[in-house]
């Protein structure tokens, strides 16, 4: 299940018009804005709709105005999240607000998420049944079907005045045609165009959201590379030249490893000879045992009787001794 799902993901560039149209016909609805869902009343049916009896209904209240209204609807269903154990966080401060962008990001992830129990697919639910005896549901179903009722009707009359026009003489009919083509730009385009622009408008702010995000990590690393116990590190140095690099080619890493790689040849350059250390410790070792050999003589001449010594003596010196030519 699509618990945690990142920034971006498929989800999330799922378009305006969309999620309104999966809302209202799920729950038989007809919002025009996602951000009239921010009461938190919609997410916690949606909730309901795909686990069947594990939202508490009479808890929610679809006519909640105020903040503390609005909250109470929230904490139901983070109640609702963590019987299910999801770990997906709410941000009520903001979505009680209705700002559009934030609305739409949860509202995206609810989709994702009904999307993933069974397919999406809903087995006799019935919306208008669930929410009628919840407080303001009914009025929010009666809000419903007299808006799509009206919608019916408005369409209605279009058509029986199209066609009685269709009935009057050739000439007010050219008249009337080219009438329509003339305005159709400006009557049935503008809903068109005024969507398009809100989401774009919320795509820019979500891409804006996801640079500051990226660019605020980069200061982070850029002020950790500038603390004094570490900016003469090398790798500190091959980090900032990635960091400061003006253009895109990829040899700046590739450039960013031959230094750290050079300076590791120059380190072992730099280091002592190990023969050099061998021959020392070597003549260290020669030189305690030279100093060991002499104590132990000059021991041994000191307890030995006089005739002793000697003999000692005459067998280690040379024969050119005093002792010897006596």
């Amino acid at each position: 299940m699509a618990t945690n799902i990142g920034i971006m993901d498929a989800a999330y560039f799922v378009g305006r018009s969309e999620i309104l149209a999966w809302i209202n016909s799920t729950l038989q609805l007809n919002l025009s804005k996602v951000e009239e869902a921010c009461s938190g009343a919609v997410h916690c049916q949606l909730m309901d709709a795909v686990h069947p009896g594990i939202v508490p209904m009479h808890k929610v209240n679809f006519d909640a105005k105020n903040e503390y209204e609005m909250i109470q609807n929230y904490k139901v269903l983070q109640d609702v999240f963590n019987k299910l154990k999801i770990t997906k966080h709410i941000e009520v401060s903001k979505l009680v607000k209705g700002r559009p962008l934030d609305n739409l990001e949860f509202m995206q992830w609810m989709k994702r998420y009904c999307d993933s129990v069974n397919s999406g697919v809903l087995h006799n639910y019935n919306p208008l049944e669930r929410r009628e005896v919840r407080k303001g549901g009914r009025e929010v179903s009666k809000k419903s079907a007299q808006s799509q009722s009206s919608t019916k009707g408005s369409n209605a009359p279009k058509s029986q005045s199209s066609h009685s026009t269709r009935r009057n003489d050739v000439s007010s009919v050219n008249a009337a045609n080219q009438t329509a083509n003339a305005t159709r730009p400006s009557s049935r385009g503008n809903p068109a165009y005024d969507e398009k622009i809100t989401e774009l408008k919320l795509s820019i702010d979500g891409l804006e959201k996801e640079r500051d995000f990226y660019f605020a990590k980069l200061r982070d690393i850029e002020i950790l590379c500038q603390c004094p116990e570490i900016e003469h590190l090398p790798v500190v140095a091959a980090i900032q030249k990635i960091l400061y690099a003006t253009d895109d080619h990829g040899t700046v890493v590739a450039e960013a490893q031959a230094m750290l790689s050079s300076h590791q040849k120059e380190a072992e350059q730099l280091s002592p000879i190990p023969e050099v250390l061998e021959e020392k410790s070597s003549s260290e070792t020669q030189k305690r045992k030279n100093i060991v050999n002499h104590d132990f003589d000059a021991a041994g001449i000191t307890n030995l009787s006089p005739r002793l010594r000697l003999s000692d003596v005459s067998d280690v010196h040379c024969s050119g001794s005093p002792l010897m030519t006596y």
